[in-house]
C-alpha cells in the first residue's frame, strides 16, 4: 500500500475520452477546430474592445475580461488533451496535475463570479440608467474585475491543497481527460469529508448565491424593460440581456450539473461530457453569442476590417 501510494504521488494516468484509435483521431480534429475558433473568437473580442472607442464602456470591459478568461481556461486543458488524443502514454506528472487543477478550477470560479458582476452591470444600466455612470464608474469596474480574479485564485489555493492532502490509495488511473477535483478524490480512501465540505461551500458561494442574484437581477430587468416606451429600446435591452442569459445558462448549468450532485450518482461518462461542454463548447459559443446578437460589436468589427483594408 505504501508503494502504491508513492506511485500515485509521483504521477497519474489519464484514461481520456476514448480508447478507440479512430475515435481519438476524430476527437482530435473536432477539438482542434473548436480550439482555433475559441482563440480567434475571443481574441477578436479583446482586440475590438481595446481598439474601438465606442466599446470603451463597463459592459464591454467585462466582456473582454470574459473572453480573456475563456482563452486562459481553454488553453489550460485543450493543448494537453490534444496531445493525449494522439499519444499511447497518457501519464501526467503530479506537479502538472496540481498546476492544471489549480489554474483550471481558479479560472472556472473567476468566470462564475464575473458572470454575476456582468448581471449586476446590466441591472444597474437598465433599472437605474440616470445613475449608471456614477454607480458603475471606471474605478468600480477595475475593483470588481480585481476582486473577481483574486477570489477564484485565492479560494482554489485551499481547494487544491486539501484535495492533494487526502490519503490516496489503490490505482493511479484517473477516469477523465484532465485532473478534476472529483476524479482525484475518487482515488482517496480517507480524509475526503473535509474536501467535500469545502467543495460544497465553494459551490454555495460561487454557484448558488450568484445564480440566485442573477435570477433576481433579471426578474427586475425584465420588469423594467417592459416599462420602456420605445419598442426599439425594448428590443435592444432584450437582445443584450438574452445574450448574457444564454452564456449564464451554459456556464452555470454545466458547472452545477458537474459539481452539485452526490458522488454516488456520478457517472464518469457524463462527467466527461459535462467537462467538454464547459471547457470547450461554452468558450467557443460565447464570442458567437455576443457578436452575432450585438450590433455594436458587429459595427466595431466592420470598422476594423475597413482599417485593415486601408493598410
Amino acid at each position: 500500500m505504501i508503494w502504491k501510494n508513492e506511485t500515485i504521488r509521483r504521477e497519474f494516468v489519464l484514461l481520456g475520452l476514448s480508447s478507440d484509435p479512430k475515435t481519438q483521431v476524430a476527437l482530435f480534429i473536432v477539438f482542434t477546430s473548436a480550439y482555433i475558433i475559441i482563440l480567434i473568437g475571443n481574441f477578436l473580442i479583446i482586440v475590438l474592445v481595446l481598439t474601438d472607442a465606442s466599446l470603451h464602456t463597463p459592459m464591454y470591459f467585462f466582456l473582454s475580461n470574459l473572453s480573456f478568461l475563456d482563452l486562459c481556461f481553454s488553453t489550460t486543458t485543450i493543448p494537453r488533451t490534444l496531445k493525449d488524443l494522439l499519444s499511447v502514454n497518457k501519464v501526467i506528472s503530479y506537479g502538472e496535475c496540481v498546476a492544471q487543477m489549480y489554474i483550471g478550477q481558479s479560472l472556472g470560479l473567476c468566470e462564475c463570479a464575473l458572470l454575476a458582476v456582468m448581471a449586476y452591470d446590466r441591472y444597474v444600466a437598465i433599472c437605474f440608467p440616470l445613475h449608471y455612470t456614477i454607480i458603475i464608474s471606471k474605478m468600480v469596474c477595475i475593483r470588481l474585475a480585481v476582486v473577481t480574479w483574486m477570489s477564484g485564485f485565492l479560494l482554489c489555493v485551499f481547494l487544491v491543497t486539501l484535495t492533494f492532502n487526502v490519503d490516496l490509495c489503490g490505482h493511479n488511473k484517473i477516469n477523465h481527460f484532465l485532473c478534476e477535483v472529483t476524479e482525484v478524490l475518487s482515488l482517496g480512501c480517507r480524509n475526503i469529508i473535509l474536501v467535500e465540505l469545502f467543495i460544497f461551500i465553494a459551490c454555495l458561494i460561487f454557484l448558488l448565491i450568484p445564480v440566485t442574484f442573477i435570477v433576481t437581477s433579471y426578474v427586475n430587468i425584465i420588469v423594467n424593460i417592459l416599462k420602456i416606451a420605445s419598442s426599439s429600446g425594448r428590443r435592444k435591452a432584450f437582445s443584450t440581456c438574452s445574450s448574457h442569459m444564454m452564456v449564464v445558462t451554459i456556464a452555470y448549468g454545466s458547472a452545477m450539473a458537474s459539481y452539485m450532485k452526490p458522488r454516488s450518482s456520478s457517472l464518469p461518462g457524463n462527467d466527461k461530457v459535462l467537462a467538454v461542454f464547459y471547457l470547450i463548447v461554452a468558450p467557443m459559443l460565447n464570442p458567437m453569442i455576443y457578436t452575432l446578437r450585438n450590433n455594436d460589436v458587429k459595427a466595431a468589427f466592420l470598422k476594423l476590417i475597413k482599417k485593415i483594408k486601408v493598410f
